[in-house]
């Protein structure tokens, strides 16, 4: 697991002092190192620099393959699901992009990117925004038939809150 969250951290930023990523794994500098020799043992292209006594993934085909956290997936494919809808000239390769990605995707973010795509409709030319967590839960209850309790300032500014059953149906 600590092989994946260095290999994960060095996929974020260009170049990684060994004492930082020591302080991030919360272990030695020793075995930053270790862990780093075994990188290269597995394959992936983990370059030392000299200059910030740190270190980096070289770039090159022989990359590894990208990490992505649970959010990060999500954010891919409904970028790349916006983008067959609205953007001209990738439509194609976005549509063949998302079902190579859509198919390693683990079932319960499978289940979380159908919700958002069966719930919910993306603004064109801007509007209001909402947070992604919220717009995913809410999108989550209205698959799964659930009720929601909302709570609002009415129009005298006073706190309210309803508790409403989703009848809703998909978007088409």
């Amino acid at each position: 697991m600590r092989l994946l969250r260095l290999l994960s951290l060095l996929q974020v930023r260009r170049v990684w002092a060994g004492s930082e990523l020591a302080q991030r794994l919360e272990v030695s500098i020793r075995t930053v190192r270790r862990d780093v020799d075994k990188l290269r043992q597995l394959g992936y292209p983990v370059a030392t620099n000299a200059g910030l006594a740190g270190y980096e993934l070289a770039a090159g085909a022989t990359a590894p393959p990208l990490l992505l956290d649970d959010d990060e997936a999500v954010a891919i494919v409904v970028g790349l699901r916006a983008a067959v809808g609205g953007v001209t000239g990738i439509e194609e390769a976005s549509l063949r992009a998302l079902a190579k990605i859509e198919q390693l995707l683990p079932a319960h973010l499978r289940r979380r990117i159908n919700a958002l795509a069966t719930f919910t409709v993306p603004l064109v030319g801007g509007g209001p925004t909402v947070d992604g967590d919220t717009l995913t839960r809410i999108a989550a209850a209205c698959r799964d038939a659930e009720k929601l309790r909302i709570e609002y300032r009415d129009h005298h500014d006073a706190s309210a809150a309803r508790r409403t059953p989703l009848h809703l149906h998909r978007v088409n």
